[in-house]
């Protein structure tokens, strides 16, 4: 489901698996995945238990920090290349940057903030992210 571009439905994965927490039921692994990461930003909660009108809130800012459903989607994307290594280097990448910060929230951020940018260039000039350049970016971080 989470491959989807309905953002409604997009949102509302988020605010169900939330809402699925809350209310102790059992989760689905995505769900429990997405509850987590909601769980680790509390400012987030209000918003997750509105109602249905929050999915058709526009965030206007470009920046991910401020659209709660885009910064907990990095987070999401973030995890899913460091769990199965792509781009190849990156699981080592991410290691290499918790002993220098060892801050495991504030090393995603940072990585986050690499992501967001290829993303939104590799988006306005219409290609495929360069994944040999985002790795080197990453790099930078150390």
């Amino acid at each position: 489901m989470l491959f989807s571009d309905d953002r409604k439905k997009l949102r509302d994965q988020f605010r169900c698996a939330w809402n699925k927490r809350v209310a102790g039921e059992t989760l689905e692994p995505l769900d429990k995945q997405i509850a987590d990461l909601v769980e680790e930003h509390p400012w987030y909660h209000p918003l997750m238990v509105k109602g249905e009108a929050v999915l058709d809130q526009d965030f206007t800012s470009e920046h991910a920090d401020e659209n709660p459903f885009l910064h907990l989607s990095l987070h999401l994307a973030l995890r899913e290349q460091v769990g199965t290594d792509r781009p190849k280097g990156i699981r080592d990448l991410t290691r290499l940057l918790l002993l220098k910060y060892p801050d495991g929230h504030d090393v995603e951020h940072r990585m986050m903030a690499c992501l967001g940018e290829f993303l939104w260039d590799a988006q306005r000039a219409g290609v495929v992210p360069d994944e040999a350049a985002y790795l080197e970016r990453l790099k930078q971080l150390l």
